[in-house]
């Protein structure tokens, strides 16, 4: 049982009859077309439903076909987008401790997972990273708020001596995933887009992994009730078929490029698969599951279910450390130095595998990201083998 979606991919099972339907109908009618001077039908038709999910504003569209380059993609256009608006000066990135945002060059250096960056830091452009005031089940409201106001605080001196320079800040909003799920407070995330605003700053939002549902709302920034400059879609966009990313922008963006090819200010960055009309008219079905379906619904119901289940069975045990949940995500931190010099989750890993269970943990937090397909018997399933797992390795 796959209780991760294949890298937090696949929304609505393996094998969906729906989508294994509109990818055979499109086969047969376009493969592929170059998407440079060309459009089709699949691709129009996603720019103009996505405008009807996506947070006001974001009504412009670039496609990639992963999500790395899309990230790559928003990197650059901020920066030339203050380079052809008055503000040469505006080169550098501004991040969040902790961060992950892909594995190219540019996407490392707003990231801050030491695994990824280290071997390559000689070739990365460093951005400057913020403290974030995660949730933890430990602390009091009055200890939280202090952390938060904190933050905040932290945040907003760097970005008023720095702003000058600053050409945007890059944001996983509310959840952390490859820091190993960790979930912060919208509260902050709300300071993020104000100061940003304020300053002249873009803010994208990478809702690569957290898009469609997956918190519960259908983007997580909605958590907020936030409208960021940019945002970067991919992963559920296809529902793990298809490799398809896109990054939506405003207006204000999109007319800083809008000239003649003469002016030299067009925007170079394409590539070969990019808008394939597979991956468009998957996108398209995925939307139509959302709607058809009543998707959030059924996500914050099984979501609750996950939450009070996760309580019911780890709550108090010796060896957890915190339980985290949002919408349809739970994680389990386990204490550090329950078995030294083991790696834990990768013995977890494997005496779950054994069990039927298909969960990778990430350090010591085992997390659950399942398609939204599951039943309430397959998440007590999912729970009772990484129980079972976890106290047959450390107990």
């Amino acid at each position: 049982m796959d209780c991760i979606s294949s890298w937090w991919v696949n929304l609505f099972g393996h094998c969906n009859p729906r989508i294994n339907k509109v990818i055979s109908e499109q086969v047969n009618t376009l493969e592929h077309i170059i998407f440079a001077n060309f459009a089709h039908e699949p691709a129009a038709e996603l720019c103009e439903e996505l405008t009807k999910v996506l947070p006001r504003g974001l009504n412009k569209f670039l496609f990639s076909d992963n999500g790395s380059s899309c990230i790559e993609m928003a990197l650059k256009l901020s920066f030339q987008y203050h380079l052809q608006t008055g503000n040469p000066q505006k080169t550098k990135f501004l991040s969040l401790e902790n961060a992950y945002h892909g594995e190219t060059i540019g996407a490392l250096g707003v990231g801050d997972v030491d695994i990824f960056t280290e071997t390559y830091r000689p070739l990365i452009k460093e951005g400057r990273k913020v403290r974030v005031p995660y949730v933890n089940s430990k602390l009091s409201n009055e200890e939280f708020t202090k952390l938060e106001d904190e933050c905040i605080k932290e945040l907003e001196e760097i970005i008023e001596k720095n702003h000058n320079e600053l050409a945007c800040m890059i944001v996983e909003p509310m959840v952390q995933g490859a820091a190993g799920i960790k979930i912060y407070s919208a509260r902050f995330l709300k300071a993020v887009r104000d100061l940003t605003k304020k300053y002249n700053i873009h803010l994208i939002d990478d809702e690569i992994a957290m898009g469609f549902g997956r918190t519960g709302k259908m983007f997580a920034c909605e958590h907020a009730g936030i409208e960021p400059d940019m945002m970067c879609i991919a992963k559920g966009l296809s529902s793990g078929y298809y490799p398809i990313a896109m990054l939506c922008i405003t207006t204000d963006i999109f007319n800083a490029f809008y000239a003649d090819y003469k002016e030299g200010k067009s925007f170079l960055h394409s590539h070969t698969y990019s808008g394939n009309p597979l991956g468009c008219r998957i996108a398209l079905e995925v939307l139509r599951i959302f709607k058809e379906d009543n998707v959030l619904n059924t996500i914050n119901e099984k979501g609750k279910y996950l939450k009070e289940k996760m309580n019911e069975i780890f709550k108090g045990k010796s060896y957890i450390e915190d339980i985290r949940n949002i919408g349809l995500i739970g994680a389990i931190e386990l204490k550090d130095n329950l078995l030294p010099n083991v790696r834990v989750g990768k013995e977890i890993y494997n005496l779950a595998l054994k069990k039927g269970v298909f969960v990778r943990p990430i350090g010591n937090s085992v997390y659950f990201m399942p398609p939204y397909v599951i039943t309430y018997e397959e998440i007590d399933k999912m729970l009772e083998a990484c129980k079972e797992a976890i106290e047959e390795l450390c107990l």
